[in-house]
């Protein structure tokens, strides 16, 4: 085998330069994470484009508080399958009630923020009216509407329910719903929304039923011909995406986007070659790992998608 056969190419920058066109740059530079992140637009082009894939997008919480948010909600009709962190259900529905986030900074004094009543996620800042206040607010009619209906909900269901009765072009959950891509997620209670839900159980007749979520993907999975993945961060969010299509062989194709590091052994450590080892991705799968921040990466990523797809 010939390793030494792609030489490096000097990269040249130009007046009014788009997008797809420094991606490609990019690729011939050879530059460390930078020719990651080119490889995984290529990988994302072919994957979008194999009619006969069935396309998971993954990504937990904390990328729903910042503005990657809308650009989220702007590609979701792009994939089939969404896997979430039940705080997207918080951010996504929090902002879409009207919740205002504001910058911050990682260097502010907590005490001083929670004694004002604001709550830090990084660098951006979500005051308790923004954020718990109005959640339980907005969700008490929506919950007690939706009990009438039927005593029993999956994740997926309640996705969309809600997701229907918000009105913001910048909501992943609302254009899911307008798109009918489903959105499942397995730890829908470790959030503001789940909470909610178990405190209107408690005087209601209201009932989660996770178990259905898990027959759905497991029939999506089986279903499918070939299988791909865009996971944005780890935790549970990607490891659900993996764990189900492991069952089928693994996926076919898979770009994952993190900053962690894999010699904690975690699972958003872990590199997609360590899931071959498990059978979650194929030995000859289209992957690649880019390390860095997903609010960097994944604009520029989607930004030349879509120039090449829409």
């Amino acid at each position: 085998m010939k390793i030494v056969k792609r030489k490096v190419r000097d990269m040249r920058l130009k007046e009014n330069m788009g997008v797809g066109e420094l991606v490609g740059e990019m690729l011939n530079a050879g530059g460390f994470t930078a020719r990651h992140l080119a490889v995984g637009v290529g990988i994302l082009e072919r994957m979008l484009g194999d009619k006969e894939c069935t396309n998971f997008l993954s990504f937990p919480a904390c990328v729903v508080a910042t503005g990657l948010r809308g650009a989220l909600a702007q590609f979701i009709k792009e994939f089939d399958v969404v896997i979430t962190t039940g705080g997207t259900f918080d951010h996504d529905l929090a902002r879409a009630w009207g919740g205002e986030y504001f910058h911050g900074s990682f260097e502010l004094d907590d005490e001083m923020l929670h004694k004002l009543g604001v709550n830090r996620l990084g660098n951006v800042l979500i005051p308790n009216s923004s954020y718990g206040v109005l959640l339980e607010r907005k969700m008490l009619p929506i919950l007690k509407e939706l009990s009438k209906q039927k005593e029993e909900w999956s994740s997926r269901e309640l996705a969309y329910e809600f997701g229907k009765r918000v009105d913001d072009e910048n909501s992943i959950l609302y254009q899911a719903a307008k798109h009918k891509i489903p959105v499942y997620c397995p730890g829908i209670l470790d959030a503001a929304f789940g909470t909610n839900l178990v405190i209107f159980s408690q005087d209601n007749k209201f009932r989660l039923n996770l178990i259905k979520d898990e027959k759905e993907l497991s029939d999506i999975v089986f279903d499918s011909k070939r299988r791909g993945a865009l996971m944005i961060g780890g935790g549970i969010s990607k490891h659900h995406t993996i764990w189900w299509n492991q069952f089928k062989g693994g996926l076919d194709y898979a770009v994952y986007i993190t900053t962690a590091t894999a010699y904690d052994g975690s699972l958003s450590g872990a590199r997609l070659r360590e899931a071959i080892s498990w059978g979650k991705v194929k030995e000859k799968a289209k992957q690649v790992t880019i390390d860095g921040d997903a609010t960097v990466m994944l604009p520029i990523m989607l930004a030349a998608l879509r120039r090449k797809r829409l």
